[in-house]
């Protein structure tokens, strides 16, 4: 048996591609798309048909040329996701606008216009996930969402406090970044030789875990951004992992033995008052790593969302 298929026995494998072709052949369970990926699926020639549909979808609706743009972009992602559904059984993560991260109200107008396109192409809300950045805006638009019985996904989280306010809030799913946390540290110490059991990432995923599980919140732990398959295999057990097609291959390629690192704790223990906004901030704040890759990871998102909207505009 590979390494693929053993993790599957435990952990529920998710792609973190918008490439149908990659996700068809490793067969995941969910897949995770985000404006990175949407803008990369874009320039192919495969995904011309839905880029075409999501310019005339745009002019259909008319309203100014900004309008059109957005109704484009969000149209495309939908249509992507459409047709990821078609490979998998379980759900698609289509993400919201970056630059909405710290608009509560936008948010969730946002994540109720992704769900009715879905709607529109016959796909329910369960089979959807909403991502959300990880601010305290966007873990207050997912408490709301989650109300109205639309599953988020919390995105670009690094620090506990983060961790904590999205199991608090109630939202379906976290995806704590390894990878980035893990670049974060080593860019400033580098760990020559590589120590998984040290890494920071899987350190910080090991410890949501251990406390979800024993303060007994539902929210689902997604492992994400992972660098090499070390990180993957240390926290075999976590709910789910979303991990790229290269890395996929890797563990597809590989007989080496795989045993469960990660396993729910037996004992219960009573779940703490909520974080208030002010501490929140306050954890948040403490932690430097977080700060900064939250802030980039958003910016990031907010450059690839703004290439991809040139890119609509171009044709429309």
């Amino acid at each position: 048996m590979n390494q693929l298929e053993a993790l599957k026995q435990f952990t529920t494998v998710v792609a973190d591609s918008g490439d149908i072709e990659s996700i068809r052949h490793y067969t995941p369970q969910d897949a995770t798309t985000n404006p990175s990926l949407i803008l990369k699926a874009a320039s192919l020639t495969a995904y011309q048909p839905l880029f075409e549909d999501a310019l005339a979808y745009a002019r259909r609706q008319g309203g100014t040329r900004e309008t059109q743009i957005i109704n484009a972009s969000d149209k495309l992602a939908v249509n992507i996701g459409v047709e990821i559904l078609k490979s998998v059984p379980g759900r698609v993560s289509t993400e919201v606008d970056a630059r909405l991260s710290f608009d509560r109200g936008m948010c969730v107008a946002k994540a109720r216009k992704l769900v009715g396109l879905y709607q529109e192409q016959g796909i329910d809300k369960s089979r959807i996930l909403i991502k959300l950045a990880s601010t305290w805006e966007g873990i207050k638009a997912a408490e709301e969402l989650e109300r109205e019985g639309i599953n988020c996904n919390l995105t670009l989280l690094f620090s506990f406090a983060q961790a904590r306010a999205c199991a608090e809030a109630g939202v379906y799913l976290i995806s704590p970044f390894v990878g980035r946390i893990y670049d974060w540290y080593n860019q400033r110490k580098p760990m020559n030789p590589y120590d998984v059991e040290q890494d920071p990432g899987v350190k910080s995923v090991r410890a949501i875990y251990d406390y979800y599980k024993e303060h007994r919140y539902q929210t689902v732990i997604m492992g994400a951004s992972f660098r090499k398959t070390e990180q993957i295999l240390a926290l075999a057990g976590c709910d789910r992992l979303t991990i790229s097609p290269a890395l996929l291959e890797e563990l597809h390629n590989s007989e080496e033995p795989l045993e469960r690192k990660l396993s729910p704790s037996t004992e219960g223990f009573h779940q703490p008052a909520p974080l208030s906004e002010p501490e929140f901030r306050w954890e948040h704040n403490q932690d430097p790593m977080a700060v900064d890759k939250l802030a980039e990871g958003i910016r990031q998102f907010a450059v690839d969302q703004q290439s991809l909207e040139d890119l609509l505009s171009a044709k429309l």
